[in-house]
């Protein structure tokens, strides 16, 4: 398998094949970011593959210099963001109970996702995008940085913000951290 770098030229001289290589190796984070955003699968599809096709439309504008990733994970979240300020309504959780669980395990564990990821939404933009990169995706404090474009330092110091206005935010809410 091409490693990211390679596959990139590939599809700036035009090579669809290369492309679709990049789509099976990022749709999945980008599906994932975008669902945070957005809590609704249709929309968060939808988001993605416009995303694509802005990075297919747009691979001139690319920088070498910067992970593929780091370029099309910030069409994808300016994509959702768009989307949600679109929306006005409440949006709907449509995530299934696990079969090998009680419901009352799961309703609990559900309630408890959904307020942490209300609580995050509480957050300033810059520290959302950290939590989010770093818990949902696993990201290392350098890819982290790369992807939005700030020193590691910057990333260690918005987190630890953000885990903490997390915190408070989700204490005022009678949560408490275990």
């Amino acid at each position: 398998m091409l490693d990211e770098d390679a596959l990139v030229q590939r599809c700036v001289q035009g090579d669809t094949e290369a492309f679709s290589q990049l789509v099976t190796r990022f749709e999945r984070p980008l599906f994932n970011v975008a669902l945070r955003v957005l809590h609704n699968h249709e929309e968060a599809r939808d988001v993605v593959q416009t995303a694509f096709l802005r990075a297919w439309k747009h691979l001139g504008s690319y920088r070498p210099e910067h992970r593929f990733f780091s370029w099309i994970y910030r069409i994808a979240y300016n994509e959702a963001v768009n989307q949600l300020r679109k929306r006005r309504t409440e949006p709907l959780d449509d995530q299934l109970v696990s079969a090998d669980r009680r419901p009352d395990e799961a309703a609990a564990d559900e309630q408890m996702a959904t307020m942490v990821e209300q609580a995050v939404e509480e957050l300033d933009e810059d520290l959302r995008q950290v939590i989010v990169l770093r818990h949902w995706l696993d990201q290392s404090y350098d890819e982290m940085a790369e992807t939005l474009g700030i020193p590691a330092k910057t990333v260690k110091s918005r987190l630890f913000t953000a885990r903490q206005r997390l915190a408070k935010v989700l204490q005022k809410r009678g949560v408490r951290a275990t």
